[in-house]
């Protein structure tokens, strides 16, 4: 039999620039208007996207420079670092451990290449031990929190006894674009923050809740709906305009078959917690899922404060609910580039 996985901690990291929606839109329209009339006609986006600040690895002024994949890169990985190591340090911290005393440490990225990898990167500032198991993962986007915890607990019960660290970090902001503007890019301008999360799990009772199980669903012929693009100036966004009706005719149909296989019905789960992506998105969620508008309320308190994150979204909502008592049965949710939603079943310790 399985042994049960405990989330013994949970911890999140933000960097330390914040830019407030007003003074993004206000500097866009600036600095583009001239030259992208598209910019003007689509500021509403900002008005609407449920957005009020977001953090950045950098000074607003930074991103209205000339920067290409070099320099990106050589942020990506000092910002990032920077950011494993506060929301790792953190999570060790609270869960009375310290770097030595990991087994195995899941790193979830996928906005910046980083090779060696982050955690190998912070062995020595973190005190990780040699023998500790690597497993970084990239491509996963937006899925990377609930798909890393998953990942991270599956790796937790094979090992009984091991403590599993799983950290992710996203640095959205990098991808902003200064030398070409679509409509896609102006949405990501408005949405897309930076920021990290760390979770310690381990075989048996111990934590705030214990990982049931977890599922996956993928949809077929679905590439174009989110991910990268890569050239001379670094990553460029694909975000499909299609993702909230995708999300609300698809999602339900996936997710009862997703608990069909965990032996649950939606009925048999007390809150879902979801992945916001963005004001509609989250309209979206409540519409397929039947949860009636409003339900989800932390993720768009999340999202109002600190932007779509990508993977480390999801465990900033996680951790707002789990500091006011976790339901019984939820289950953690997210979508990304696949397109595919990943969950976690969690049972409230």
């Amino acid at each position: 039999m399985t042994p049960p996985i405990g989330i013994v901690s949970l911890e999140t990291a933000s960097p330390p620039y914040e830019l407030s929606q007003d003074e993004v839109l206000e500097t866009v329209l600036t600095h583009f208007g001239d030259r992208f009339p598209l910019v003007e006609r689509l500021a509403p986006v900002f008005a609407n996207s449920g957005i009020r600040t977001r953090q950045a690895v950098r000074p607003l002024e930074w991103y209205l420079e000339s920067r290409g994949w070099p320099e990106r890169s050589a942020t990506y990985l000092e910002g990032a670092l920077d950011l494993f190591c506060d929301a790792a340090g953190k999570a060790l911290a609270a869960a009375g451990l310290t770097g030595a005393d990991v087994d195995v440490i899941v790193t979830a990225s996928t906005t910046g290449v980083a090779t060696p990898s982050l955690e190998a990167r912070a062995m020595g500032r973190m005190g990780f031990r040699p023998d500790a198991a690597r497993v970084p993962v990239f491509g996963i986007g937006c899925a990377g929190g609930a798909t890393g915890l998953a990942l991270a607990s599956r790796l937790a019960a094979a090992q009984p006894g091991a403590t599993v660290l799983f950290v992710t970090v996203e640095l959205c902001t990098l991808a902003f674009r200064n030398d070409e503007v679509s409509a896609t890019d102006i949405v990501a301008t408005a949405l897309f923050g930076d920021g990290a999360a760390a979770c310690v799990l381990r075989s048996g009772e111990d934590g705030f809740a214990r990982v049931a199980s977890y599922a996956e669903h993928t949809w077929p012929d679905s590439l174009d709906v989110m991910g990268w693009r890569m050239d001379g100036q670094g990553l460029g966004v694909v975000l499909s305009q299609f993702v909230p009706p995708f999300v609300q005719k698809k999602l339900r149909p996936a997710m009862e078959t997703m608990l069909a296989a965990q032996g649950l019905g939606m009925e048999d789960v007390d809150r879902f917690i979801c992945h916001p992506g963005g004001a509609k998105v989250i309209e979206a969620l409540e519409t397929a899922l039947d949860l009636g508008q409003g339900a989800l309320d932390v993720e768009r308190d999340v999202l109002r404060a600190h932007g779509n994150m990508s993977a480390p979204t999801v465990l900033f909502i996680l951790d707002r609910i789990r500091r006011h008592g976790l339901p019984p049965r939820s289950v953690l949710t997210a979508m990304g580039p696949g397109f595919t939603a990943s969950t976690v079943a969690l049972l409230a310790a």
